[in-house]
């Protein structure tokens, strides 16, 4: 089963400039994707995409391959990750002959996925035979959709789906539990980004590997960076 890795990290970062190679606790940020990558042992290949030299350089400093340059029209503020990981598929097809079996995104903003993280999603794929793995984290019940309420049309409460608020679920234990996509993997068929009538990451079947929210950080503002660094030494002291 081959398994491609890509790597996403284009250059001109807005919220937090040189954002994927600025160093978290002495190492570049980007150093701590490829590394959590290699160590899974998962992938037949690891690659980057980025429109940016300097983020190639430290990338295949770490190990990463670096088969291409970005096109500059794939590296706006409002380019979505798809066109990305096809033009990347695409282009080791055609220039390489390399076809895998499924694709794993992995992006560095997510610093504190573990090497077990991928294996553990790998693994949850051949397992259930779904067409994608998503990783997800338990939504705290105190943010549970059961319980969100919007001001309707006259300036009163209800719940979300309509219902009066009288039927809002009070007890905990009542509550199901629900889960937020937290961007650490997307690990999907890699047919499933050319399918001619609806392109996705996602297809019918979505497995969800479970993240503790120990390890979940999503860094896209100094204030994100900041609880990066601390979920990171608290990770390192435990």
């Amino acid at each position: 089963m081959k398994i491609l890795g890509i790597v996403t990290a284009r250059g001109g970062s807005k919220g937090i400039p040189g954002k994927n190679i600025k160093p978290l606790l002495g190492k570049p940020l980007i150093a701590y994707t490829i590394e959590a990558a290699t160590a899974a042992g998962v992938f037949d290949r690891i690659i980057l995409t980025t429109d940016d030299d300097a983020i190639a350089a430290v990338a295949r400093k770490y190990g990463c391959e670096v088969p291409f340059m970005r096109p500059k029209e794939l590296a706006e503020d409002t380019t979505a990750h798809l066109p990305v990981i096809q033009h990347a598929v695409t282009f080791l097809k055609e220039k390489e002959g390399y076809w895998p079996h499924y694709v794993m995104i992995l992006q560095p903003t997510s610093p504190l996925r573990q090497a077990f993280h991928i294996r553990g999603a790998a693994e949850l794929i051949q397992t259930t035979g779904a067409d994608s793995v998503l990783s997800v984290s338990e939504i705290p019940e105190h943010y549970s959709p059961y319980k969100a309420m919007v001001v309707d049309n006259g300036g009163f409460l209800t719940l979300f789906n309509g219902s009066s608020v009288k039927k809002r679920i009070s007890r905990k234990q009542d509550l199901s539990k629900t889960y937020w996509s937290i961007g650490m993997i997307y690990l999907f068929k890699t047919g499933l980004i050319f399918d001619p009538q609806e392109p996705s990451f996602y297809g019918e079947r979505v497995a969800p590997y479970i993240v503790d929210t120990k390890y979940v950080v999503d860094i896209d503002s100094p204030q994100d960076w900041e609880e990066a660094e601390k979920a990171m030494k608290k990770l390192h002291a435990s």
